[in-house]
């Protein structure tokens, strides 16, 4: 099985120059854990929400925000996005993906195509439901069997 059968493809990216508070926006619409960033149609790099939260002040959006706050939601997301990132293409199997996310110690992967445009993403939280999924199905088929 490739990662083109189980990867996103309805992606939520965020151009380079776009700020914080943008960011913080789409993290909270969408209920996601990652945003691809993009340089035109070229994917540059990462942020994830924990990335986000290390860099605002908990007292954000309360009544306790103080001008500062305020302030650091105006930053650019390409001063705190991961940029060198790991990306697959396509056709990567779920098992190579697996790999890639271990020996790299990452959330995420992006899927690329030839020109370094991002075309999906899977995290490993969709590797850990087609694992779920597969030994689901492999103990259904053994009580079936058994009985």
């Amino acid at each position: 099985m490739t990662i083109s059968q189980i990867m996103r493809r309805n992606l939520v990216t965020l151009d380079m120059d776009d700020s914080l508070a943008k960011a913080k926006d789409l993290f909270d619409i969408h209920n996601m854990h990652h945003i691809l960033i993009k340089d035109n149609t070229k994917l540059i790099g990462v942020i994830t929400d924990r990335d986000l939260w290390k860099n605002l002040s908990p007292t954000v959006g309360t009544r306790k925000e103080t001008p500062q706050d305020s302030l650091v939601l105006n930053k650019k997301v390409h001063l705190i996005m991961t940029r060198d990132l790991i990306t697959a293409t396509e056709d990567v199997t779920i098992n190579e993906a697996v790999l890639l996310f271990y020996d790299h110690k990452i959330s995420c992967l992006p899927v690329i195509d030839e020109n370094q445009s991002p075309i999906g993403i899977i995290t490993w939280r969709d590797i850990i439901k087609v694992l779920a999924l597969q030994y689901r199905r492999k103990t259904q088929n053994l009580e079936k069997e058994n009985t």
